[in-house]
């Protein structure tokens, strides 16, 4: 996994599980992948080293992922995306009158 791929997955991690967060590590990842603070301007912030806010960034991380593994709550929601996508497109090639009436459908289901 590429560093653009690593932010975009942590950043999709948070916006599903970062109430489960403590307060600092949610502040702490949200500083670093959403602001885009470096490690420094972070430890000023929060009145700690850079080692430490270093540990909380790898710890919030690591619970993040954790998290996913045992809900999976992510994993279904790209597995429902890649199925509505499947479902638009197969529409769209062997029915698209009927595709044109449910496209309203598919877009709320897409943002929802």
């Amino acid at each position: 996994m590429d560093a653009l791929d690593k932010v975009t997955r942590i950043n999709m991690l948070i916006d599903v599980y970062a109430p489960l967060l403590t307060d600092k590590q949610r502040a702490v990842l949200l500083y670093y992948y959403q602001d885009n603070y470096s490690l420094g301007e972070i430890s000023d912030l929060v009145k700690t080293s850079r080692q430490a806010v270093f540990e909380h960034i790898k710890r919030a991380e690591q619970s993040l992922e954790d998290v996913e593994d045992k809900l999976g709550l992510l994993r279904k929601d790209e597995s429902r995306r890649d199925t509505l996508q499947a479902m638009e497109h197969l529409l769209q090639d062997k029915h698209p009158e009927t595709m044109a009436l449910l496209a309203p459908y598919f877009r709320k289901l897409e943002q929802s």
